[in-house]
């Protein structure tokens, strides 16, 4: 029998307050994701202003994280045509992303779940950036606070 550590609710809930409160700070709308250690959905929001694209990209972002155990900007170099990994964007539906911005969540070294953050508005005033969608989601990461 295997025991599994899990994300609950409230742990999303916390990681997605600090988070928004990171975009919030940047002045950058965004949507935020966090997935449990299967990748699915936890909880979402999407601030206002926010684009509606980012908000699948925010999920497929924090799927990826926990699926891979690796932070998205980190794949980036492994799916360039003639590397290692070169097709895995077309994994799983294409849900696979290499943008940075998701980054899985970690008790003991297993991956417990996942954050992606996907910024920019729909007004088209203001963008964000890849490095800013990090920049939000360790922030979310930084909030969630193990078990004893």
């Amino acid at each position: 029998m295997l025991t599994v550590n899990r994300l609950d609710l409230a742990d999303a809930q916390a990681m997605i307050a600090a988070a928004w409160a990171r975009a919030e700070h940047m002045g950058v709308p965004t949507c935020l994701a966090v997935t449990d250690e299967s990748g699915t959905l936890i909880a979402f929001e999407r601030m206002d202003g926010a684009k509606t694209i980012g908000v699948s990209i925010a999920i497929d972002k924090a799927f990826t994280a926990t699926g891979t155990r690796k932070a998205t900007h980190e794949l980036s170099p492994a799916v360039q045509p003639g590397a290692p990994a070169f097709g895995l964007t077309s994994a799983h539906g294409g849900r696979m992303m290499v943008l940075a911005g998701g980054v899985p969540v970690l008790v003991d070294g297993v991956v417990i779940g996942g954050i992606g953050a996907s910024t920019g508005t729909s007004t088209g005033t203001s963008t964000g950036t890849p490095d800013q969608d990090r920049e939000v989601a360790e922030a979310g990461v930084k909030a969630f606070t193990a078990p004893a």
